[in-house]
C-alpha cells in the first residue's frame, strides 16, 4: 500500500485517488483517511486528485511514542505534499485536521496551496484561557482522557452518539456509521489517541490563521456539539482574511458523513470558483 517515511522513521500510509488538480485531506480525532471517502470519490469523479493520508499514529500509519504534536503533523503533511511534489492544492480539514491544516500553512506557507477548507474545525483555539474566555474548561478534555485510558472502545461508541447528532429528534444516523468511527479509532494506538487530545484542545491557530493569503471556505453545523461553533468556526473566519463562511443549520460535527451531498457540493462550487 502507498506509504512514505518521515525523517523520525514513521511509516504514513495515503491513499490517492484520480487525477488533475490535487485536493488534500486531514482528518479529524481518532479517525483516518477513510473518514473521507464520500468526498474523494465524489471529486475523483469530478476530475481531480484526491489525496488522504492517515495521521501519525492513526489508521494503518505507524505509531510512534512520540511526535503527537501538532507541529509534527503538520511537517508530516509538507513531507506528504512534498514527496508527491503537489502543486496548486487545495486542503481540506476536518475537525483536528483543520488545525493540521492550519499549523502546515503557518510553519510551511501556502507556496503550494491554492485554497483551503476548514469543516468543523477545531481552530483557533478550543481550550478557555484568559485569553480565550469563551472556550472550552479543562475538565473537558481531562475527561476524555479518562475515557480514554479507562475504556477507549466504549468511549468512541459512545462518541459516536454527539459527534453524528444521533441524540438529536428525527436522527437517521445509521448503526453502520457509528460502527464505521469505532472500527476507525480502535485502528489507532492508544498513546496517539491520548496525546492528540493535548494537540486538538490546547495548541492556538491564531497566529496561523493570519498568514492564510488564499481563498478560504469554512463550514460549520450551528448544532455542533464536538466544536462548538461560536468559539471555532466564528472566530477563524474573523482571523482569516476573505474567508467565506457557511453555517449549515442543525449539522453535527461529523458533517461531512451525515450531510455529505451538501458538502460535497460546497467543495467542488469553491474548488471550481
Amino acid at each position: 500500500m502507498p506509504a512514505f517515511t518521515t525523517k523520525d522513521g514513521t511509516e504514513i500510509y495515503y491513499k490517492d485517488w484520480g487525477a488533475g488538480q490535487p485536493v488534500v485531506f486531514s482528518h479529524g480525532w481518532p479517525l483516518d483517511a477513510d473518514a473521507w471517502e464520500a468526498q474523494m470519490i465524489f471529486l475523483a469523479a469530478h476530475g481531480y486528485r484526491a489525496i488522504a493520508h492517515d495521521r501519525r499514529g492513526h489508521g494503518r500509519s505507524s505509531q510512534p511514542w512520540s511526535g503527537n504534536d501538532m507541529d509534527t503533523y503538520a511537517d508530516d503533511l509538507a513531507a506528504l505534499t512534498e514527496l508527491l511534489d503537489l502543486k496548486s492544492a487545495v486542503h481540506v480539514g476536518h475537525s483536528t485536521g483543520g488545525g493540521e491544516v492550519a499549523r502546515y500553512i503557518g510553519r510551511h506557507g501556502t507556496g503550494r496551496v491554492a485554497k483551503t477548507v476548514l469543516i468543523g474545525a477545531v481552530t483557533p483555539t478550543m481550550l478557555k484561557t484568559e485569553a480565550n474566555p469563551g472556550g472550552l474548561p479543562m475538565k473537558v478534555f481531562d475527561d476524555i482522557r479518562a475515557g480514554v485510558k479507562a475504556d477507549r472502545s466504549q468511549f468512541f461508541k459512545d462518541l459516536t452518539v454527539p459527534f453524528y447528532g444521533a441524540n438529536r429528534s428525527g436522527d437517521k444516523v445509521s448503526q453502520g456509521l457509528k460502527d464505521s468511527f469505532w472500527m476507525q479509532g480502535m485502528l489507532a494506538g492508544l498513546n496517539a489517541v491520548y496525546d492528540c487530545i493535548k494537540a486538538f484542545s490546547e495548541t492556538d491557530f491564531t497566529a496561523d490563521l493570519k498568514k492564510f493569503d488564499i481563498p478560504t471556505l469554512i463550514l460549520h453545523g450551528d448544532d455542533d456539539q464536538i466544536v462548538p461553533i461560536n468559539d471555532s468556526a466564528l472566530m477563524a473566519a474573523a482571523l482569516v482574511k476573505g474567508s467565506t463562511l457557511k453555517v449549515y443549520p442543525g449539522a453535527p460535527h461529523g458533517m461531512c458523513s451525515t450531510h455529505k451531498d451538501q458538502v460535497n457540493a460546497d467543495l467542488l462550487a469553491f474548488i471550481k470558483g
